[in-house]
This record gives C-alpha cells, structure tokens and sequence, in this order.
C-alpha cells in the first residue's frame, strides 16, 4: 500500500513524463509545418538601381488567384512566408506609375526561402 507522498509523487511523475510527451509533440509538429512551407524576398529598384521605398509588391496565387500585397521598406525589401512549395505565385511590384515586369516563382524552386529582385520600368 502507497502512503499519501508515494501516490502525490506517482502521479507527479505521470504528470511530467505527460508533459514532456505533448511538448515532444508539438516540436514535430512545428517542424513538419516549417518544412511545408517556403518564403520569398527581394528589393525593389529604380532604373537607376536605386532602392525603393514604399513599393507595393504583389504575390498573385496562380492556383487560387488570391493576390497579397507588401509596400517595400526602409532599404527597399519585401518579404512573403507561408507560401505553399505546391503552387506557383507571380510577382510584381509598382510605385508612382512605374512597374516590374512579372517575375514567378515556380512550384519546381525547392529553395526554403528564395529571392527575386525586381527592377521598375520606366513610365509608358
């Protein structure tokens, strides 16, 4: 027969080892989600080569058309994550008129996070 500490100290050690095993768990399950998905970045420049500041660069899904937008920063980078490795996204950026030709990033570039620079056009 178990006194009142050894059943409080069974259990505490049942708790623990529980613990540990959801924590083991959830560290899988963050790291198979890491590996299923991609990013991509880049800067956005003038004709100049010079960097643009407040850029809109658009991330069009090919698959569901749906569009998400990133207005470049301070030093004239953008970035996109959670990106499926399964579908192809386009990407174009634009700023006073001027815009990027189409660049894509295909469902065949295994990179975990790729860069796509993207150079503005004179206005037509």
């Amino acid at each position: 027969m178990l006194s009142g500490f050894g059943v409080v100290h069974r259990l505490w050690g049942v708790g623990l080892a529980m613990l540990l095993a959801a924590l083991l768990l959830s560290a899988a399950t963050l790291s198979a989600t890491d590996q299923k998905t991609r990013s991509v970045q880049g800067t956005v420049t003038a004709q100049d080569d010079s960097l643009v500041v407040g850029a809109v660069v658009y991330l069009k899904n090919t698959k569901s058309l749906q569009i998400r937008s990133f207005f470049t920063q301070k030093d004239g980078t953008y970035y996109f994550h959670d990106l499926s490795p399964d579908i192809d996204y386009e990407l174009k950026a634009e700023f006073s008129g001027a815009s990027s030709s189409a660049h894509t990033l295909s469902s065949f570039d295994s990179r975990k996070v790729a860069t796509i620079n993207l150079k503005l056009n004179p206005r037509k």
